[in-house]
């Protein structure tokens, strides 16, 4: 990150820098603006940038298989001809890849935490110096039944996996894809395909090609219904908006029609009910 809270007061890491050079005696607190937690300032290599001080308890495990993770993957890409470099400063300074595999192509493993924000950040950097940026998670982020906002930011979507996303797992050494991601009609319940990759020439080059057959999910309407009125009844922050928009069109969760109830949503979409409403 390039900036930090220095007494309740945004800083830039470039201009901390010039000023602990002139008063190296005086120790200062940096804190991130967005979790809070204490930063330190890192200058290295005539670049200035603030860092999260790791926790002995929490972080060590997420650097070791952050540190493994580019090791194998930089490995196996090199053995399918990428000039595959780590830790490579781009944008004037501004980025720092993980893996830098070509000139146009960058991999981000993220095993620690990462807001929305700070995600935007670097994504729209990699986009201005057009590198695209691909993100691999680790365990703290691996997908279950349910998606978290959290891991929102990490999907794509192409042609043949339709929403998809990618873990990587260093110690049994294989990326793991979870594609044709839908969500339930109103929970965040996700339905999803899966297939494991070896970290290798064979298994990148696999991955690759893959083309698979997209499965047709099905939910209980009448599942997705008692979840609604569940919602409504329990006033909570979902079912208090729809009840909001339910008021303003003057209708009740009978006038529904049939397909909010039915059909499987795509990823970053709202639930049907809200999309039906708002729409109507």
């Amino acid at each position: 990150m390039y900036a930090a809270l220095l007494n309740n007061t945004l800083v830039l890491a470039v201009e901390e820098a010039k000023s602990t050079k002139s008063n190296k005696k005086v120790k200062k607190h940096y804190f991130c603006p967005h979790c809070e937690r204490e930063m330190q300032l890192v200058c290295k290599d005539k670049q200035s940038y603030f860092k999260h001080i790791p926790s002995k308890v929490n972080l060590s495990g997420e650097n070791k298989e952050h540190a493994q993770s580019k090791s194998i993957l930089t490995k196996a890409l090199r053995e399918v001809h990428f000039n595959a470099e780590t830790e490579v400063n781009l944008a004037n300074g501004q980025l720092r890849a993980d893996i830098l595999a070509a000139s146009n192509l960058a991999f981000e493993i993220q095993c620690a935490p990462l807001n929305k924000s700070e995600f935007r950040h670097r994504h729209f950097l990699y986009k201005q110096i057009g590198v695209k940026d691909i993100w691999i998670v680790g365990q703290r982020h691996f997908l279950g039944q349910n998606i978290k906002k959290s891991q929102l930011i990490f999907f794509r979507r192409n042609y043949f996996w339709q929403d998809y996303y990618l873990e990587i797992d260093p110690f049994k050494k294989i990326i793991r894809l979870k594609y044709n991601v839908l969500l339930e009609p109103l929970t965040n319940k996700a339905h999803f395909q899966e297939e494991k990759f070896a970290i290798s020439a064979k298994g990148l080059k696999k991955l690759w090609h893959f083309q698979p057959s997209l499965h047709k999910y099905h939910v209980n309407p009448n599942q997705q219904k008692r979840y609604l009125q569940m919602q409504l009844a329990h006033k909570s922050l979902k079912g208090m908006q729809i009840a909001n928009l339910l008021y303003k069109k003057r209708q009740t969760i009978d006038d529904l029609p049939p397909w909010v109830f039915i059909s499987l949503r795509e990823i970053n979409s709202p639930d049907n009910v809200s999309k039906y409403l708002n729409q109507s």
